[in-house]
């Protein structure tokens, strides 16, 4: 909380600055701590209502403070509310700071009270900031911010720069809509040894921002020393849409989803990022994604959806992706869709190998490349992608208007331990598969797969060479076999849906799965020869035996 008279430059906490590259650094200055009245003698509950006077105590309901400017007046202690008349709206902004913390068993609430959500009008400024401090719940709140905020704040805003470092502990987010603001929700510490840890983010609307929906980000990456400014961070139900991007932002990308940057153990789960990246500028080195990672370890992206994404520019666009410096993580049990670019990829341009031991498994991705066509439907991509496993998904791809397809799989050169395993590829174009030249058996293999052409000519590019049949290709570069014997199938997928179901919306997922069992226990058993996990359950849920399917599903019950 603040002073009433506090200068303009003090009340804002500098918010999510620039983007640049294919790494989104962006830049925050804190605020300095601003001087408060004393403290209330006993600790407790406030109350802000349309209806309530400035000269009240605000200790109830009947005696409301009216304005966000008197509370910010009050130093809250562990255990203290803010409690804001549910369908009101309040112009200012919350701001909490070092001399204000909650503890895990006593937070600081910020919320609403009575029926419905209060709204708090940014004013450029943050909606609510946490400023090097924590022990705080928000929930149960509409933020939305104004021109000013649009081009430069976090509408939920947490920054840390304490001179002398440290974790700060334990923030939740919970049933809020946040829009306006150049990032959604933004959690950073970009200076050394600052961040946030046991962070909670869960039933959020992010939408109408510019940048990002939700942003997590720190200090530039040393792959020699890798450190990371937040960890142990749960986000859950976060919906991230129509984050447009800024046309005018050519030197960095803009109009992303959800971003976890700088962090160790993340989870993103049953979250969705759609039709973001609209606006983003056409000039920009890079362009938006849907879901993704950068600067990390340990994370885990899981049953969520990410569907029409778009980039302003020639790259990117994607639905869900392991960015630069990613190690140790798992892209899992996904849906993507009508994205401009793929719908899964993984990416460095850094030859520096922190880019490692990573997994995307029983995703499904149907008609994306949409804009992009090249980057096909599954990519890999940049300098130093190294022990990268892929094995379990499906994925789908249909001519664009043209009538041309990009290919299931995309290769790129520069990689190292690439295995591609037990994936259901599915064109009605061609080629199936497009890897670059330099790519042999002894950096990337490829193995067990199914590659269905069921409206065109079966087709696969590898290398300098073109291939109209598996066996041609198999016995020209060694591929798909394992112990010498050959592997890999051509076989109809069954999909309920057809030979080549529309995915149009998240429900038509199981147009996807098998309709027969004609690839049900045909994939190689991966743990009993490659010592790979091959997980428990199909992307339906549904129990996976051994061997285990060639794609993303078993068929369903009868």
């Amino acid at each position: 909380m603040r002073r009433k008279a506090a200068t303009a430059a003090a009340r804002r906490c500098t918010g999510p600055g620039v983007l640049t590259a294919a790494v989104v650094l962006i830049g925050a200055s804190g605020c300095a701590a601003t001087p408060h009245y004393a403290p209330e003698t006993k600790a407790g509950t406030y109350y802000v209502s349309s209806e309530g006077d400035d000269q009240n105590d605000g200790s109830s309901p009947g005696q409301a403070w009216r304005t966000l400017a008197r509370a910010e007046r009050v130093a809250l202690e562990p255990g203290d509310r803010l409690l804001l008349e549910g369908g009101a709206r309040f112009t200012g902004t919350i701001t909490l700071n070092d001399t204000e913390a909650g503890s895990a068993d006593r937070p600081v609430v910020v919320g609403s009270y009575g029926e419905g959500r209060a709204t708090v009008e940014a004013e450029d400024s943050p909606g609510i900031s946490v400023h090097n401090t924590a022990g705080v719940q928000i929930r149960d709140l509409t933020v939305k911010g104004d021109r000013a905020a649009y081009a430069r704040d976090g509408g939920i805003n947490l920054y840390a720069d304490r001179p002398g470092g440290g974790k700060l502990d334990r923030v939740s987010v919970s049933d809020v809509t946040v829009s306006g603001f150049q990032v959604g929700i933004a959690v950073g510490g970009i200076e050394k040894g600052n961040g946030f840890k046991n962070v909670t983010i869960r039933q959020a609307q992010l939408h109408g921002n510019k940048d990002a929906g939700l942003l997590t980000y720190g200090p530039q990456f040393d792959p020699g020393q890798p450190a990371y400014a937040h960890e142990d961070f749960d986000i859950s139900d976060v919906d991230a849409y129509r984050n447009s991007g800024d046309p005018e932002a050519v030197e960095r990308h803009t109009g992303d989803g959800i971003i976890l940057g700088a962090v160790r153990h993340a989870t993103v789960r049953d979250s969705s990022a759609h039709d973001n990246g609209s606006a983003s500028a056409t000039e920009a080195p890079s362009g938006p994604v849907g879901i993704w990672a950068y600067d990390a370890t340990d994370v885990l992206l899981e049953h969520n959806t990410a569907y029409r994404n778009h980039t302003g520019s020639d790259v990117d666009g994607a639905g869900f992706g392991f960015d630069e410096n990613v190690s140790d993580s798992t892209i899992q049990y996904n849906l993507a869709f009508h994205n401009d670019g793929p719908g899964f990829y993984a990416y460095t341009r850094k030859a520096n190998g922190a880019h490692t031991d990573n997994t995307i498994r029983y995703n499904i991705t149907s008609d994306d490349g949409r804009k992009l066509p090249r980057f096909g439907g599954l990519a890999v991509y940049g300098h130093d992608v190294r022990n990268l496993r892929i094995y379990q998904n499906t994925v789908v791809m249909t001519a664009l208007e043209n009538g041309k397809s990009g290919p299931a799989l995309r290769l790129m050169d520069g990689q190292t331990g690439v295995t591609v395993r037990n994936n259901t590829f599915v064109t009605d174009g061609s080629p199936l598969a497009l890897v670059d030249r330099g790519l042999t058996a002894k950096n990337v293999l490829v193995q067990g797969n199914n590659y269905r052409a069921p409206q065109g000519q079966w087709a696969l590019q590898w290398g300098d060479h073109a291939y109209t049949g598996l066996d041609a290709w198999r016995k020209a570069t060694g591929q798909e076999r394992v112990d010498g014997e050959p592997s890999g199938l051509t076989v109809d997928p069954c999909f309920a849906g057809g030979e080549l179901p529309a995915v149009e919306s998240p429900g038509d997922a199981p147009r996807l799965a098998p309709d027969c069992a004609a690839l049900a226990d045909k994939g190689l058993d991966l743990r009993k020869l490659f010592g790979i996990d091959p997980g428990s359950v199909d992307y339906f849920g549904r129990t996976v035996g051994t061997p285990p399917p060639v794609g993303a599903a078993l068929p369903a019950p009868d």
